[in-house]
């Protein structure tokens, strides 16, 4: 009797358990609130209830809960929400907004450049049913958008910082959208969509930095090159590649990262674990998918990292570095060769161009 029963407690047992969270739900009668006297909360003073600034549409039921705020902020009748997100994804594309202080909308901050583009742009987001990829293809598509990078002298001294959109600006991508160019470029790239996060190789020692020392087991397969997007990231450890470009940590709020040009960065793209392998796929792709010689080599090799062909001066620098580390390698004429077009792939991962959004 006793097995039987144990063997049918160990069956139940494996049963998955149903998965619990906690909920918030309003109560039957809210409490009251009050503003306390110097911030002391044993003297309360006046009685307060939910509201919203006065400068802005108010609250359209007499007793309002989260769900009523929730679709306060996405009213058409509120300015400032598409306003503000508007402006966000604006900042991406041009590396500041059309308002420059993007957390202060309000009398302290900076006026729109363009007020009018900002109004019709938070008007079209809303007609668009708050679609953000709509927005971004309006704005990718746009005339304004397509403008050529090349400086332009006339506009040195009227408009240094390019705040009237008369050209393209360029500016260095992001720590993660770094990682993933050069996978790309290497043919490494992992395509898989969501799931935990993964472990790409760092040096070691970096997770014995903080005040608690935690383990960082890398990882294999497919996770190993999953975009910069997945990386685990610690609350004040950063990965070491996204910390040197600029990478905000978990402590603070960031609402615009900081483009710092440092030794540091040329150093990382050319000797860290990840990028010196990124370098070593790179070589072996090209080598595998043109036969047609080492000119051909370079123009594919080159499109695959700056989007472009090389002009004739950039190809013939890299077919003259080729040589010189063919001549200088040691071993048989595939090893000698292989020696080369890695040199040749570090240097294409570290250009400039390669991480800079033209």
């Amino acid at each position: 009797m006793y097995s039987a029963l144990n063997q049918r407690y160990a069956e139940l047992d494996r049963i998955p358990k149903e998965v619990v969270t906690l909920v918030m739900s309003e109560l039957p009668t809210p409490r009251e609130t009050h503003l306390f006297i110097n911030g002391d909360f044993t003297r309360p003073a006046q009685k307060v209830a939910p509201g919203t600034p006065v400068e802005l549409p108010p609250l359209k039921v007499e007793n309002p809960n989260r769900l009523d705020l929730a679709r306060w902020t996405v009213d058409p009748a509120n300015p400032l929400t598409a306003r503000v997100t508007i402006n966000r994804i604006w900042q991406q594309y041009w590396g500041h907004g059309l308002v420059q202080t993007e957390n202060d909308f309000g009398t302290q901050g900076d006026l729109p450049s363009h007020p009018a583009l900002l109004d019709w742009l938070a008007t079209e987001f809303i007609a668009q049913h708050w679609s953000m990829k709509a927005m971004h293809r309006l704005i990718v598509t746009s005339a304004t958008y397509r403008q050529a990078s090349i400086a332009r002298p006339d506009l040195d001294l009227e408009d240094p910082l390019n705040k009237l959109l008369a050209r393209q600006p360029r500016l260095r991508l992001d720590a993660e959208v770094i990682r993933d160019v050069s996978l790309a470029a290497s043919g490494l790239l992992s395509s898989k969509i969501g799931g935990p996060p993964v472990y790409p190789p760092q040096p070691d020692g970096v997770m014995t930095v903080g005040q608690t020392r935690r383990s960082w087991i890398t990882s294999l397969g497919e996770d190993r090159y999953r975009r910069g997007l997945y990386t685990h990231v610690w609350r004040s450890t950063l990965h070491p590649a996204f910390a040197v470009f600029d990478a905000p940590d978990g402590n603070t709020t960031c609402t615009r990262r900081n483009r710092s040009n440092t030794p540091l960065q040329a150093l990382t793209l050319l000797n860290d674990q990840q990028f010196f392998e990124f370098a070593g796929a790179l070589s072996k792709r090209v080598q595998s998918e043109v036969t047609s010689g080492l000119p051909d080599q370079i123009n594919y090799a080159f499109r695959l990292c700056v989007s472009r062909d090389p002009d004739a001066v950039e190809r013939q620098r890299l077919i003259d570095l080729f040589h010189q580390q063919f001549a200088a390698a040691q071993g048989s004429d595939a090893a000698r060769r292989s020696d080369a077009w890695l040199i040749i792939a570090r240097v294409l991962l570290n250009l400039d161009e390669t991480i800079t959004r033209e």
